[in-house]
């Protein structure tokens, strides 16, 4: 599935976290990427940005403009995968497969009482390591020869990286090559979240698309412009992208016939349509796809 030029994968959260166990099982790492709608509109904006994600193995959709938009034009993706909620529920899964995690970002403390938090719910969960780096740290080469220290001989399995993006996107792009069997993924705030240093929203905003809205109430200066400058002019032109994209081939292509599309073929089952997970890592996520629009 496709947005604005950049693929996405059209699975469940519950199909990628089996993805990735099943990977690990077979000695093979990647990269997660969970991108919403702020995410999309550096990716189609901003070349750099795009150069950051191009190596991502599984990129799916968190944030319900990029569910609507995908199915405003008729190949849709079966549901949100955030970021949010992989930490806690791959967490869940690893703990139950014996697998570790490392926990890396957030403001000081903030990892240490996340895996607290993790290990309080999932007793059985192996916490390889947290560290939180100081303010800056990537533009200095003997912080970053201990970050690489820290997290490769702790050998984790799992690596939430919780630092905003880009950087979380530029880290897991320069320490992945040490940890190839690893999974990592670039989780923001979640920590915070897990922590409980910051509350989430309601499941019922999640559900409805007014995440925002909560967390436009708790940090006002800092997500003002992401938000409301950036972020809804961006959603108007993506879901009225969408709906143009879905009238374009109905045109070329005939009516479509059911409001789940029949076009979208990577959003069956793996087991039923295995091209919708990536079987091993490559060098892209998608070597038949543009990387923007």
């Amino acid at each position: 599935m496709r947005l604005h030029g950049v693929q996405f994968h059209a699975v469940t959260e519950k199909q990628a976290i089996q993805h990735i166990l099943d990977e690990l099982d077979a000695g093979r790492g990647g990269w997660v990427v969970t991108h919403n709608l702020d995410h999309l509109r550096r990716r189609v904006r901003d070349r750099s940005f795009a150069g950051l994600c191009a190596d991502a193995t599984l990129v799916v959709a968190d944030g319900m403009p990029l569910v609507w938009a995908s199915r405003l034009q008729h190949t849709p993706v079966p549901e949100r995968v955030a970021g949010s909620n992989l930490t806690f529920n791959l967490s869940a899964a690893a703990a139950a497969r014996g697998r570790s995690v490392f926990l890396l970002g957030g403001v000081p403390g903030t990892a240490k009482a996340a895996a607290a938090a993790l290990r309080a719910r999932y007793p059985k969960l192996v916490v390889a390591g947290t560290y939180c780096p100081s303010m800056g740290f990537e533009a200095t080469p003997e912080q970053m020869c201990r970050l690489r220290t820290v997290v490769v001989e702790t050998a984790p399995d799992i690596v939430y990286v919780a630092l905003g993006s880009p950087k979380q996107e530029r880290i897991i792009r320069e320490l992945r090559t040490d940890l190839p069997k690893a999974w990592w993924l670039g989780v923001g705030i979640s920590l915070s979240f897990v922590s409980g240093q910051i509350k989430r929203a309601p499941t019922w905003m999640q559900r409805s698309g007014l995440e925002w809205v909560h967390r436009l109430s708790q940090e006002p200066q800092r997500l003002g412009r992401r938000y409301l400058i950036d972020g809804i002019p961006f959603a108007i032109q993506l879901l009225a992208g969408s709906a143009w994209e879905r009238v374009r081939r109905a045109w070329q292509d005939g009516p479509i016939t059911t409001g789940r599309g029949q076009e979208n073929r990577s959003a069956d089952l793996p087991d039923e349509q295995p091209s919708s997970l990536p079987e091993k890592p490559q060098t892209g996520a998608f070597d038949d796809s543009p990387r923007t629009s």
